[in-house]
């Protein structure tokens, strides 16, 4: 009986599932043997993962999110350094680790920050910037599942910023190839994948990550993330100015008279003509030229607005731009809510 309740005993902790963050930042694969790794995940140390069972030196865990979301990873992802037997030599060794998982923690957030500053200085900077402004109503009615367009039970009772006014969706220098300057096979790959929550965090200052989370309605779902790895990267300046400079591109065009004539027409349909006219007598004779309307199922989804560098005002950016031509003639100016 006593040999039946340690078996018991040892085949529970053998076969039970825990939770624990890894050590390392392993590769995560499909099967045993590792020859396959599906969207090239790898382990996040700042994460717990659930290990579902262990086998032959390896574990297999779940990571959610993931297709498929049962992975194998080696013994050693999750554990803990051997200890020394001589003092002296433990003395010796926690340091260096400490050191270089700080050092391996301070690399991965810099990535998104100083690394490509000197780069800014010569020849990545971009002299055309495309502004991509999206209307956030008809946004979500084709994308209700994103975490941004799911509504609450209080949606109706609190009028949102995004409900009436354009939203950031991204500044893209120009031509458009011009993408992921410096940026490395690791952060590309996982960008494209759309792993976007576990791209470094692009170290932007409390008073940026607030105005930004008010004009860019994707922040929630890492949208801030992706678009400065796949294009501020080629601006020419760190993340905080990129963004600086983009949120207040925004608000120029929310507190024209464009914003305003948008606004005051929700649920009615407008023209390419009108729009343009409204750029013209808000920024200047001209700019509307350089605005596309872009629709989608009758719905006015984005403008586009192509730009020069060199100042901060539209007014001079827009003459520097590049005239264009627009496919949407005219469309609909969404109401908030599904399906109106």
């Amino acid at each position: 009986m006593k040999a039946l309740a340690i078996f018991i005993l040892l085949s529970s902790l053998i076969f039970a599932r825990f939770e624990a963050n890894p050590t390392q930042e392993c590769e995560a694969y499909n099967n045993m043997k590792h020859t396959k790794n599906t969207h090239h995940v790898l382990l996040d140390r700042t994460k717990k993962y659930t290990v579902l069972k262990h086998h032959k030196g390896q574990n297999l865990v779940l990571i959610k999110g993931e297709q498929p979301a049962q992975r194998w990873v080696d013994d050693n992802c999750f554990s803990k350094a051997k200890k020394h037997t001589n003092k002296d030599d433990v003395s010796r060794a926690k340091p260096k680790v400490i050191k270089i998982e700080d050092a391996l923690s301070r690399a991965a957030i810099n990535m998104a920050n100083s690394k490509h500053t000197k780069k800014y200085e010569k020849a990545n900077i971009s002299r055309q910037n495309l502004l991509t402004l999206s209307w956030h109503n008809a946004f979500c009615e084709t994308h209700r599942y994103k975490k941004e367009c799911k509504q609450s039970l209080l949606s109706g009772l609190k009028k949102k910023y995004s409900e009436s006014h354009f939203v950031l969706h991204g500044l893209w220098p120009q031509p458009k190839s011009k993408m992921y300057c410096g940026v490395s096979r690791k952060y590309v790959g996982m960008d494209k994948h759309k792993q976007w929550n576990r791209l470094p965090d692009l170290g932007l200052s409390a008073g940026t990550r607030k105005s930004l989370k008010d004009v860019m309605p994707g922040f929630s779902s890492n949208l801030h993330k992706h678009e400065w790895f796949k294009h501020g990267t080629c601006y020419g300046t760190d993340a905080e100015q990129y963004y600086i400079d983009a949120v207040r591109l925004v608000s120029q065009v929310n507190n024209s008279k464009v914003g305003a004539f948008f606004m005051r027409n929700i649920g009615k349909y407008v023209t390419l003509k009108q729009v343009r006219h409204l750029f013209d007598t808000s920024f200047g004779v001209g700019a509307g030229k350089r605005v596309e309307l872009k629709c989608k199922g009758g719905l006015i989804t984005e403008l586009w607005l192509h730009l020069g560098t060199g100042s901060d005002k539209l007014e001079e950016l827009f003459q520097k731009g590049k005239i264009t031509r627009s496919r949407c003639q005219k469309g609909r100016i969404d109401k908030a809510g599904f399906g109106r």
